[in-house]
């Protein structure tokens, strides 16, 4: 199945018109197709498939997502309430690092509970034990770095040289594992099986002992499952070697793959200029709405985009000199007026939105490609802005 095909061609028909601008529309279709996928890879393998919230964390969806998942993944308090008030499920909690204010909220909100350090677990073993004296249940692992690296962006490569995220096993001791029932590994960023396979292969050469005495095992997020060409027996195939060699419970944490090619950013042409080429002022700004353009950095597809034309360089509103998403084609120049649309805005993006310069949040908006039905869910007002300020 080519997701992206398929939402290219569904947004293709979708009138743009018939949402404000700027705005978020998710196709809940879509959603349901990628979920699907892993609810087969879940069934197959045996594994525990949660929704990480960090790249997607619309609650409009939660019904759908509890059809189809386990649960989700948190980084922190907000998210794990999020989960636990909208989600439901198993809620697994990770951060790289947490404050003692926050914990025995966490811990009732949560599952599992995942260190990054040795040094952390034990400095809130004393709030653990008081939780689990009250009657709280949590299961507690400690995030690794495997020491193996497959990153193709140093920024998004959790196995760099000089990494704060997880603990290098070289470094682990028999005593960091006291009171430690799970193992997470998070390594991969936007990537298929073979990174998967390879890095488990070198945990496993120098981790494999440990790995029969824990509980579970999280393999983490970055999984780019859903795309069509990720080869999901490979991966059914390793849950099931890891489920049969080492007696654990199986995690996987796709977050990207749950919204992949499941929604645009629409967006209007405010003005047109020239300065060696032709420039269009967009109600877009990579800035605010889609910081990944320049963070990352990455240039999104534009619905309908053409080639062998002059492109137009579009930017947004901001006074930020570099917020340009692009350069692109267009079929006829743009105008004053005119809809535009990015396409797999879905993932990141609506979640690192922000208000920098007063430029407004997009609305956000939940479509069906098969039934036309469309539901406008947000749209932001002034006291967003003015409200996380004092």
């Amino acid at each position: 199945m080519d997701i992206k095909a398929l939402s290219t061609e569904s947004f293709a028909r979708f009138d743009l018109h018939r949402v404000p601008s700027p705005c978020f529309v998710v196709d809940e279709a879509a959603v349901e197709r990628n979920l699907t996928i892993l609810k087969q890879v879940a069934d197959a393998s045996g594994a525990n498939v949660l929704l990480a919230l960090k790249a997607f964390s619309m609650f409009a969806v939660a019904p759908l997502v509890r059809r189809y998942l386990s649960g989700t993944c948190a980084s922190g308090l907000y998210e794990a309430r999020l989960a636990r008030e909208e989600f439901g499920g198993e809620v697994t909690t990770y951060s790289a690092g947490f404050k003692a204010a926050d914990l025995p909220e966490i811990i009732r909100l949560s599952d599992h509970l995942i260190f990054n350090s040795p040094a952390q677990h034990r400095r809130f073993a004393p709030l653990i034990a008081e939780a689990r004296a009250g009657g709280e249940s949590i299961s507690i692992g400690l995030r690794v770095n495997p020491e193996h690296s497959e990153g193709w962006n140093e920024k998004y490569d959790p196995t760099a040289p000089c990494s704060r995220l997880g603990t290098p096993v070289s470094q682990l001791t028999e005593q960091d594992w006291e009171g430690v029932e799970g193992l997470h590994m998070h390594t991969l960023c936007e990537q298929l099986f073979e990174p998967l396979q390879r890095t488990f292969a070198a945990l496993e050469e120098k981790m494999g002992a440990r790995l029969k005495q824990l509980k579970w095992i999280n393999l983490g997020g970055g999984h780019h499952i859903t795309m069509p060409d990720y080869n999901r027996d490979g991966l059914i195939a390793l849950i099931r070697h890891i489920r049969e060699t080492y007696d654990v419970e199986v995690f996987i944490e796709p977050g990207e793959a749950v919204a992949l090619h499941s929604g645009i950013l629409v967006g209007e042409i405010l003005d047109v200029a020239e300065n060696a080429m032709p420039l269009a002022i967009t109600d877009i700004s990579a800035t605010c709405h889609m910081p990944d353009v320049i963070e990352a950095p990455y240039r999104p597809d534009l619905l309908g985009e053409v080639s062998d034309v002059p492109p137009h360089r579009l930017g947004g509103p901001s006074c930020l000199a570099g917020d340009v998403i692009g350069d692109y084609g267009f079929a006829a120049p743009p105008q004053p007026g005119d809809r535009i649309a990015f396409l797999d805005q879905s993932h990141y993006s609506m979640v690192k939105t922000n208000t920098f310069n007063g430029v407004p949040l997009p609305a956000i908006a939940l479509w069906n490609s098969d039934t036309d039905a469309l539901k406008l869910l947000r749209t932001p007002s002034y006291d967003d802005f003015k409200d996380r300020l004092s």
